[in-house]
């Protein structure tokens, strides 16, 4: 049975676990978690996580600095800049190395061994890498086909609808079918004038369904959510917040049945895909 309400973002969840969650979203977030028993796991992970890293760093965040380290006391000793810029080093280091842990959540993610939902993903970002820099063969059929809903509908098995990302300034291509993990999956391609690309990745997939996931290899990344029986992924630059509006205008138009948004970004960067990327 599909979900009717619009899933929350990763960034949502952390928020919630901060307590620095909009008052307006508590409540939603709240009832995903109560119907979503993966998302809610992992929020009380990251919870006992934020306690652990309270007990054990706290008090020594409130510590004064030792006189010896105090940049003054270091001049004054006449040791040279080599040993200054040492322990001024060591220090960055040791803050910078807990904040890092604490945010490793929220910025790129790496695939789980073994889950599905992680290795769907790969395999977007595997296949968006392989295509958008392809020039005369991007696609298998092209958008002015009247077969290519039907075909790849028939392929994954289900009435896909094409997203339109006309809002971002991306029109689509076409698109292919390829070989995925638990059947054939779909792979749309949008393309805006400057020949820049983003991709759709859709296949059946037996896993719970899952909120927004943030994935980044090298200069792309993704966004995927699964719904149903079917897992979906959103691949383009390693733009957070611009994939993450690609991915929530695709979900309201796939699962909401909602119309596209209207074409009133002008102000916008169009989301790119730098070909060849």
């Amino acid at each position: 049975m599909v979900d009717r309400k619009s899933p929350v973002t990763e960034e949502e969840l952390h928020a919630h676990v901060d307590g620095e969650l909009p008052a307006d979203r508590i409540a939603a977030v709240e009832d995903w978690l109560a119907s979503h028993p993966e998302d809610a796991a992992r929020v009380a992970a990251w919870r006992l996580q934020v306690d652990a890293i309270r007990a054990r760093f706290n008090n020594t965040a409130n510590e004064a600095v030792p006189t010896r380290l105090k940049m003054d006391a270091l001049l004054r000793s006449g040791r040279n800049w080599r040993a200054i810029a040492a322990a001024v080093a060591a220090v960055a280091f040791l803050v910078g190395g807990i904040a890092g842990w604490m945010a490793r959540s929220t910025t790129e993610v790496v695939a789980a061994v073994g889950d599905p939902a992680d290795d769907l993903a790969q395999r977007a970002l595997a296949a968006h890498k392989l295509y958008i820099g392809e020039i005369r063969h991007p696609i298998e059929v092209g958008a002015t086909e009247a077969h290519l809903a039907p075909w790849l509908s028939r392929g994954i098995g289900t009435t896909l609808r094409l997203p339109d990302f006309a809002a971002f300034d991306m029109k689509l291509m076409g698109g292919r079918l390829l070989p995925g993990e638990s059947g054939p999956a779909a792979l749309l391609m949008y393309e805006n004038g400057n020949g820049d690309r983003v991709t759709f990745y859709m296949s059946k997939l037996a896993h719970p369904q899952m909120a927004f996931r943030y994935y980044a290899s090298d200069h792309v990344a993704a966004i995927r959510w699964v719904v149903g029986e079917y897992g979906y992924v959103v691949a383009g630059p390693a733009e957070k917040t611009r994939l993450k509006e690609l991915a929530r205008a695709a979900f309201e138009q796939l699962e909401h049945r909602a119309p596209p948004p209207p074409s009133n970004r002008s102000s916008h960067e169009p989301v790119v895909s730098r070909r060849g990327g």
